[in-house]
């Protein structure tokens, strides 16, 4: 049975800004039938009016009332009592979804997910596809090869806390590595949740996981093994540069907002908790009593997106290059690196499953041996791993990373370590008490029991003992004062990482003698002047459209948006096809140009910020300058160019 598109769906909220995105979803999966409430009387109400609904997709926590409260309200009343309801909510950890089963949810899904995975739990929900369960005695079997190898399929994320996998697949793709044992298959997913689903059912040998997540799926009996770390440090804390300044008294800049972490059963949420706790400020979530700050559960890559404008978020902490790439595009500050508050600090692991660890150990051995290599890699190559990884973590080219930007990241001094990756008990025992006992996340397993060291013990060898791990912990109060007091050295590295980002090949054009350069990446085509053919009443910088192989694609006239003398273009003019975003989708646009010159590779070593010339009027397009031999060329941003200067919209 198909899925009505016609449901009329109850989606309960109270973070406009995850309502907004969870509406957009539904939207692209073809609902639109929608109604918000934005806490749990709020969506009492809305029952009590309308009888048509007919699937409840709820958030847990919320203020006056929230989503568990809502879900035993409507299994208790009588006329809604049998309302498919789907919690969708940050609070991912094994024994809520078990809580929540018991209070009769239909479905659940943890945050972040994306639209696949939301309109599984959907159709779960409305009882059109049954609930696949993991089954914990009958598993998939290992897929042994007619070579002799075993099928080795691990998943992972686009974080570069999992580059350590990325190194290993090209260093086997390229016969620098010949595993005898085993055959790699890397499965980059979209987000936390199938990759916790995929290591619950058994469906992939093995992954990189935040090491949280790995501890809830253990205590709940999923047979699985920590064999090594997949890092160290590696992530940041970026503070947003919309709404009000960033001055004394600063715990004031974060009070009463929202901070972004990517999950529940993570490093980020109990760093962020130590780090505000530490500065006087009490975090939590919405609805929660006492709190001051509220966490928010957002899925990485989209943190720069919803961070962008949003005063009522006052910033995140994530895993890089994404908070590195927020800094780049000029939308947040650092505000501290992980490591500086927990110096060496573990996060992402290496997990396999029980029955590969015990019948195949001259694998996982292999295994073992080979990602530590590639850690080693990483550490004394960073260039390459870079590059490695910008096709790697971005395959489809959706984040838009760079290799300086990743080079930047791999080398930062604090940053993310790969050299050294054995797993210390310590610290891991260390992660799940502080969870248990100061935050209330997570249950309490036998860390003895998770850990296999024998294989990082032949491997690494003697391991390098974190002595000021535990001592850096200890003051970490001292510390988070410190670091939010750092303003100067921040803005230092804000302002490195902003040039960063621009580095990379241009296209440098001509207008009235002065030299311009686009990203190439933006570039279609470039095509000799064609017939332009004018359209009545349209914006003053609107050249006209032209017919490009059956395709009618608006000309703009660059001279009228930047204010120059109108001029005739020559023979030597040229229209420059460009493909530019527009709100969710992509528009091609032809801009028209005095003369095309070279693609040139500018270094961030050329560039410069751009000056501010000017209060009143806006020049956030012009991203920097660049120097060059005989000229200084202006660096554009295209959209900010386009859309804020022109109304093409009315002409595409």
């Amino acid at each position: 049975m198909p899925l009505d598109l016609n449901v009329k769906i109850l989606l309960v909220e109270d973070a406009p800004v995850m309502r907004k995105m969870e509406q957009k979803v539904l939207n692209s999966l073809g609902l639109n039938n929608i109604i918000e409430a934005d806490n749990g009387l709020n969506a009492i109400e809305k029952l009590n009016s309308d009888s048509s609904i007919g699937l409840i997709i709820s958030d847990w926590n919320m203020p006056d009332m929230d989503g568990y409260d809502l879900l035993l309200w409507v299994r208790k009343n009588a006329r809604n009592k049998k309302i498919p309801f789907l919690m969708a909510t940050g609070r991912g950890e094994k024994k809520e979804v078990a809580k929540a089963e018991d209070a009769g949810v239909s479905s659940f899904i943890s945050k972040p997910f994306n639209a696949e995975e939301l309109k599984i739990k959907i159709e779960e929900a409305l009882g059109i596809r049954k609930s696949e369960k993991a089954d914990l005695f009958e598993r998939p079997q290992i897929i042994e090869l007619p070579n002799g190898k075993i099928k080795l399929r691990m998943a992972h994320i686009q974080i570069t806390d999992h580059l350590v996998l990325g190194v290993l697949k090209h260093l086997i793709e390229n016969n620098e590595f010949k595993p005898k044992h085993f055959e790699l298959e890397t499965q980059c997913m979209s987000s936390w949740n199938p990759v916790a689903e995929a290591l619950e059912k058994g469906t992939v040998e093995g992954a990189c996981v935040l090491a949280p997540i790995a501890m809830d799926l253990f205590s709940y009996n999923v047979p699985l093994k920590l064999i090594l770390y997949a890092h160290k440090n590696g992530s940041i804390a970026v503070r947003n540069k919309a709404g009000k300044e960033y001055k004394e008294p600063y715990p004031d800049f974060f009070k009463g907002k929202s901070f972004y972490i990517p999950h529940t059963l993570s490093i980020h949420n109990m760093l962020a908790h130590i780090f505000f706790k530490g500065i006087g400020l009490e975090p939590g979530y919405a609805g929660k009593a006492g709190s001051d700050l509220n966490f928010e559960v957002v899925p990485p890559v989209k943190m720069p997106e919803f961070l962008n404008g949003n005063e009522e978020s006052c910033g995140y902490l994530v895993a890089e290059p994404l908070g590195t790439k927020a800094i780049a595009a000029g939308i947040a500050e650092q505000q501290f690196l992980s490591a500086e508050l927990w110096p060496d600090h573990p996060c992402c692991v290496v997990t396999l499953q029980d029955e590969l660890v015990k019948k195949y150990p001259d694998a996982v051995y292999e295994l073992t041996e080979l990602i530590v290599k590639s850690g080693k890699f990483i550490s004394d190559k960073p260039g390459m791993a870079a590059q490695i990884a910008v096709d790697f973590l971005d395959p489809q080219k959706t984040l838009g990373l760079k290799v300086p930007l990743l080079k930047n990241v791999l080398t930062e001094p604090l940053g993310i370590k790969t050299n050294d990756l054995y797993p210390l008990k310590e610290d891991l025992d260390r992660i799940q008490k502080y969870m248990h006992y100061e935050m209330g996340v997570g249950n309490l397993i036998d860390i003895n029991e998770f850990v296999d060291l024998r294989f990082a013990d032949k491997v690494c060898g003697n391991p390098s003992k974190n002595s000021h791990s535990a001592e850096a912990l200890k003051n970490s109060a001292e510390t988070a004062k410190k670091l939010l007091n750092k303003i100067s050295n921040s803005e230092k590295n804000t302002s490195s990482k902003t040039l960063l980002n621009m580095e990379g090949k241009y296209l440098t054009f001509n207008l009235n003698n002065q030299e311009f350069g686009i990203d190439i990446l933006k570039i279609v085509e470039i095509i000799r002047l064609i017939p332009i053919t004018r359209v009545p009443n349209a914006d003053k910088s609107v050249k006209g459209v032209i017919n490009l192989r059956g395709k009618v694609i608006p000309v703009i006239d660059v001279r009228k948006i930047l204010d120059m003398v109108s001029a005739e273009y020559q023979k030597q003019s040229r229209i420059i096809v460009i493909d530019t975003k527009m709100g969710d989708y992509s528009e091609q646009l032809g801009i028209l140009v005095d003369s095309v010159s070279e693609v040139k590779d500018i270094k961030a070593s050329d560039i410069q910020e751009a000056p501010k010339l000017s209060e009143t009027e806006d020049i956030s397009y012009i991203m920097a300058i660049a120097k060059a031999e005989n000229c200084n060329q202006i660096l554009l941003d295209l959209e900010k160019l386009l859309f804020r200067k022109t109304n093409i919209k009315y002409v595409a």
